[in-house]
Parts: structure tokens; C-alpha cells; sequence
């Protein structure tokens, strides 16, 4: 096993009846095999199908994992592993009718325990008695929803397992995970009573005590047990496709959710490890326009796939956040607002789609229509102008626009540099003038700004500086023709380049910032 081919373990997301905990234990794969066939738009004219044959078959496939079954038994019967294995934790077995007593009651700190026993039998049979294989030894976490929860518990919870499991992990991928529990229309957070079938495990206070974090900590964070950089989160953002439930919970979730998880509670933050006081930081993260689960669900979509090998394997990371200096006010509003001196809100959309050069598809995708762009008011922009009324914002002032993973390996022949687009923009939905909408010179959906801006990266994989050619498709189509400047700076999650590309449109209304830009090597 050579870097960065670590084995996989999987861990699966909630099944909440006990029929749907006995169709997961009669899967082998408990989902990590299951694909989904679309309907695509090709440049003829014609609808094709798209097939997207699964994470694991695709890893199989393309980077050569295997499973670990032989001759229909499980892999610790025979004493050997292939080369670069994916294992599903089977943690639903201990309490299924079929294979466990059939209670519902065990509690999440039962599955840390099972996952860490788990690493600590791949290690021991991959690596035998030799003390410095044991000590490199490393793997790789994968869950969805729930399971992602279970991997936290691990990692943070100083009662849950050994030092040896929490140290052997090197990255987690989390999909559609409620880091940050489960929020309904009318309830708010799932209440803590609501404990049949586990469903208080959603429940923040809950979160706190199982991942050992303090009352004023938010239940997204890794309270400094992980390295928030080696955390990936992708949040779906597709709620109206998910069925579960006959449709009462992308009811009870809102638009603005993957039918169940919020957008906003998808993802992680986190102090540098070891420093539970230091400040707290997103981790990486992506947005893709899929459903909790289900035929559009996030787990079986290229998308999910095409964000998980790149954040395992690839070698660049690249993170996006915008910086704004000032948003202006139409004419009109702005002569209310001045001469006379009455009072003026609004707040701004924006939208952020990322692609990779040769991919057909989005790695990350904010877009008003979907309900998943980054929403900020006014007062929360410029937090000294702020209305007396509006409440200050926690968290990040800096909108977090999306982090891209890349493979430096697969960039064109002949070419140093490897692409990619962002097709970025900010809408107003609204104005209000003294608590009333204020309608006139104005259309829904209007841009204040909007243009694709293509980038050419070049860095270390050539024995080259950290550099970066860039240019907007207003200008000429997929061109690049400017020089991004680079500003070298170094954090916890390494050394590279700062380079910060003006978003200015000077007409009324109009905006003035920085499209910040951070690249470095990964591994």
C-alpha cells in the first residue's frame, strides 16, 4: 500500500425502522454499491442515458479497490486483504433480526466502538507484528449521514476507543452528514426526548455530550481532536427530489436542504488540532445539487463521486471565499436612503459554480433557483453599518464559496497548467423601504454581477512557482489572459499563494470586492 492508496472503510447513514435496518444488513454493501441511471442532454440534440454505476465499482474500476469478500464469506476468515481494500462496516448486524438480538436501543457510542475495532483488525492483518508498517499504517473514512457521526464520535470522544484507531485515520469524507443536527419547520432542532429508533442522536445537546464538546461549542465542531483540513463535507442541495417519508420531511426541512440535513448545518468547522480554545475555521467543503438519498441521491451521483477521489487521491486543493468591499444601492433608493433619510434594507444571493476543465460536471453549485447560494444581509456584509435591528452574524463574515480538489496528473498533454471555471454572481432578491418593499426599477432574479471567470493554475508538479493566469468570459469566451498576483502566506493547512481577482461593476447598483483564491499542494 503506497500513498495515496489507503484502504476505505464505509460507513452508512440511518436507517430509522426496523424494516429498513433489515434491508441494509441483507445488502453486502449496504449502499456503497448502488448507481443511478439519468437522462442526459447531449450536444445532437438527442436524451441519452448516463449511468452511474456506483462509488464502489467506480473505485474498483479506476483505481483499483476491490471488496473484501471470497468464495461468500467475509474477509477476516481467510487472513489476507487485497491490495487496496474497501470494507463496509456492518454496524446495523449487532441489532438486526437476522444477525443481532434485534434492539433498537444500542446508543452511537456502541458503532464508535464497533469502527474502532474495526481499523485496528485492518491494521493488525495488514501489518502483522512489524512495528513500523503498524505505525504508517492509515485509512480512509467515507460516510454518509449519520455515519458521519459515528466517525466524530471516534475522533472526538476521548471514552470512545484507543489512540491508535483515532491517529490511523488520514482523511474523512462525509456526504450529506447533519454535523450540526437536524432542524425541522416549527420544532427547530429535533427535541432530546425523541429518543426511539435513535433520532435524538440529532439532537445538539445530544451531539455535545457524545462528541465530548462544550455547551458553548457549536455541534459542528472537532473541538480540536481532527484536523478540520483533512474533513471534507459535501452538502447536498436538492430537497425536492427526496421521497422519504411520503414527503413529510423535505417538508418539515424546507427548500434550502437536501430534503432532510440544512444546508447550513452540512458541514464542519474547527479549531488547529489540539487547541479546543483556538479559532474556529470551515473545513473543506462542496455543494451539489442532490437529494439526502434516493434515485437523485448524493451518495449514488458523479458528482459525489468526482469530489471523493479528488479530495482522496488528487495533489492541489484550491479554496474560494469572496471579500466584499461595498454593494451600492439602485439611484433611486440611494436618494431615499440619503436626502430623505429613510430606512433602506437588502439583502444579497451569491452564486458560485465550479468546474474542472475536461468534466462534464459541477464540482460545487450554489445558484438562486436551487435555494443554495451563500445569503447575506446587508448588515452582516458591513457589520459598522448594520441596522440598529438586525442581529449580528455568527460564524464566517467572509462568504465560504466552495473548496476544489484536484489531480495535477490529469491536466492536457503538452500543458503545465491545470483549468478551472467559476461562474460567479450576486443577486439582490429584495429592497425594503421602511419595512415595505420597495418595487420600483426593480425585477426579481436581477444580477448586480455576473460572468464565467477562467483560470489557468500552474505550480509545483512542474518544478514551476505557484502561479495563476486568469480572465472573464465577457472579455473572450473560456480565455485567459491576466495575471492573478500572488501573495505567499502559510496556515495550518500549509504553505502557497493568495491571489485575489477584482469583482468590480461600477453602474448602480453595483459592487466592489475580491474573489479570494487559495492554492497550495495536497496530499
Amino acid at each position: 500500500m503506497t500513498h495515496p492508496y489507503h484502504p476505505i472503510i464505509y460507513v452508512r447513514g440511518f436507517a430509522m425502522s426496523g424494516g429498513e435496518v433489515e434491508d441494509t444488513v441483507a445488502d453486502p454493501f449496504m449502499g456503497f454499491n448502488l448507481g443511478s441511471t439519468k437522462v442526459r442532454l447531449r450536444w445532437t440534440g438527442r436524451l441519452d442515458r448516463h449511468y452511474f454505476e456506483s462509488p464502489l465499482i467506480r473505485l474498483m474500476k479506476e483505481h483499483h479497490y476491490s471488496d473484501t469478500y471470497l468464495d461468500g464469506e467475509n474477509w477476516d476468515r481467510h487472513g489476507r486483504l487485497p491490495d487496496r481494500p474497501v470494507f463496509i462496516y456492518r454496524y446495523y448486524d449487532t441489532v438486526s433480526e437476522a444477525f443481532g438480538d434485534g434492539s433498537q436501543g444500542s446508543p452511537i457510542e456502541h458503532f464508535a466502538r464497533g469502527l474502532h475495532d474495526l481499523i485496528l483488525r485492518v491494521r493488525d492483518l495488514r501489518c502483522g507484528n512489524d512495528a513500523a508498517r503498524r505505525a504508517a499504517f492509515r485509512v480512509y473514512l467515507v460516510a454518509h449521514s449519520m455515519g458521519g457521526l459515528i466517525v466524530r464520535c471516534l475522533l472526538q470522544n476521548d471514552t470512545v476507543g484507543s489512540r491508535e484507531s483515532k491517529q490511523a485515520v488520514d482523511k474523512v469524507f462525509t456526504y450529506a452528514t447533519p454535523h450540526n443536527g437536524i432542524d425541522a419547520a416549527l420544532i427547530g432542532n429535533v427535541p432530546s426526548f425523541l429518543s426511539r429508533d435513535w433520532i435524538d442522536n440529532f439532537n445538539r445537546s445530544r451531539m455535545r455530550k457524545y462528541l465530548q464538546l462544550r455547551d458553548g461549542d457549536p455541534a459542528s465542531s472537532l473541538g480540536g481532536k481532527f484536523d478540520p483540513d483533512r474533513f471534507f463535507s459535501l452538502v447536498g442541495t436538492n430537497a425536492r427530489d427526496y421521497t422519504a417519508a411520503m414527503g413529510l420531511s423535505k417538508a418539515l426541512a424546507g427548500e434550502m436542504s437536501d430534503g432532510l440535513v440544512r444546508i447550513d448545518n452540512a458541514s464542519i468547522v474547527g479549531p488547529p488540532p489540539g487547541q479546543p480554545d483556538g479559532p474556529l475555521r470551515p473545513g473543506p467543503r462542496a455543494y451539489v445539487h442532490r437529494s439526502h438519498s434516493g434515485h437523485y441521491g448524493i451518495v449514488n451521483s458523479e458528482e459525489g463521486y468526482q469530489n471523493l477521489v479528488r479530495f482522496l487521491f488528487g495533489d492541489v486543493r484550491v479554496d474560494a471565499h469572496i471579500e466584499v468591499d461595498d454593494i451600492t444601492l439602485p439611484p433611486r433608493l440611494q436618494q431615499i436612503k440619503d436626502k430623505e433619510k429613510r430606512r433602506v434594507r437588502a439583502s444579497y444571493h451569491f452564486e458560485a459554480v465550479a468546474q474542472i476543465r475536461r468534466s462534464l460536471w459541477d464540482l460545487s453549485r450554489r445558484v438562486a433557483t436551487e435555494h443554495s447560494t451563500v445569503f447575506r444581509k446587508y448588515g452582516e456584509l458591513f457589520p459598522d453599518r448594520a441596522d440598529p435591528e438586525d442581529e449580528p452574524r455568527q460564524g464566517h463574515d467572509k462568504p465560504v464559496l466552495f473548496t476544489l480538489f484536484m489531480n495535477s496528473g490529469l491536466r492536457l498533454p503538452g500543458r503545465d497548467s491545470i483549468g478551472f471555471a467559476l461562474d460567479f454572481g450576486v443577486l439582490v432578491p429584495e429592497y425594503e423601504v421602511d419595512r415595505a418593499l420597495w418595487l420600483d426599477d426593480h425585477y426579481a432574479g436581477g444580477y448586480i454581477f455576473r460572468d464565467k471567470i477562467n483560470f489557468e493554475v500552474f505550480g509545483p508538479w512542474q518544478d514551476r512557482r505557484w502561479s495563476a493566469l486568469y480572465g472573464f468570459d465577457s472579455e473572450a469566451a473560456n480565455g485567459v489572459s491576466r495575471e492573478a498576483p500572488g501573495f505567499p502566506f502559510e496556515d495550518a493547512a500549509g504553505r502557497g499563494l493568495r491571489f485575489e481577482i477584482p469583482i468590480v461593476k461600477e453602474s448602480r447598483p453595483g459592487i466592489r470586492a475580491k474573489l479570494v483564491l487559495t492554492g497550495r499542494s495536497w496530499a
